[in-house]
């Protein structure tokens, strides 16, 4: 399952970030904006509670988040979308799953994982700009299933078809939300037209 956010906010937004020549600040800004937008998707049917507040003028009937919310960034790219989930649900645990792919055989290798105890009824967020080969999404939902996991969402900026079907193909029971779902892979496992690579984009690394 997967959901593609066609706001015309998000599409301008991701026309920015898209530009070879946006700096480093500004896509990191961009990065932040793109994932409130689309994580207020992916938020949409978390779990409330009625309450009862006081205004300055009478009580008001409201509702108030429930859910226990477990945000995971695949590092280090995810890191640069944690301030914009953070920013809709400030009360969110979270995790850190850090994995690269490997230039050669274009394989998930996982090298650091520190993941906040799970409650059965916890909403994990797996997040990460872009959603590739799809090998480590598939791979950050492993790890957390294995860990105790129950309900996963993954959240991403761009993927691709051939992404979408390894992870829905993997783990069906998982929804992916985007901004963009892009035309392919290229030879070298990138997306086109993509955004190039996050994470030195998000670092101003090379």
């Amino acid at each position: 399952m997967h959901e593609e956010i066609h706001h015309p906010c998000v599409q301008h937004k991701l026309s920015l970030i898209r530009d070879i020549n946006t700096g480093h600040k500004k896509f990191r800004e961009l990065a932040t904006e793109i994932t409130m937008f689309v994580c207020y998707e992916a938020l949409k049917e978390v779990r409330v509670e009625d309450v009862t507040v006081q205004t300055p003028v009478a009580e008001a009937k409201c509702r108030k988040i429930v859910e226990d919310i477990v945000v995971v960034p695949i590092l280090r790219a995810g890191v640069g979308m944690l301030e914009g989930i953070l920013d809709l649900v400030p009360t969110a645990r979270v995790g850190f799953l850090g994995m690269y792919r490997d230039e050669v055989t274009a394989q998930p290798v996982a090298y650091y994982q520190k993941l906040p105890p799970q409650t059965a009824t916890a909403l994990n967020i797996i997040i990460d700009p872009m959603l590739a080969t799809g090998g480590s999404t598939a791979a950050a939902i492993d790890v957390l299933k294995e860990a105790g996991a129950k309900k996963i969402v993954v959240v991403c900026i761009v993927t691709c078809p051939e992404g979408l079907q390894a992870v829905e193909t993997a783990h069906p029971d998982v929804k992916i939300y985007t901004a963009s779902i892009d035309d392919r892979l290229n030879e070298n496992k990138y997306i086109v037209p993509g955004l190039g690579d996050a994470g030195d984009r998000l670092f101003g690394t090379r």
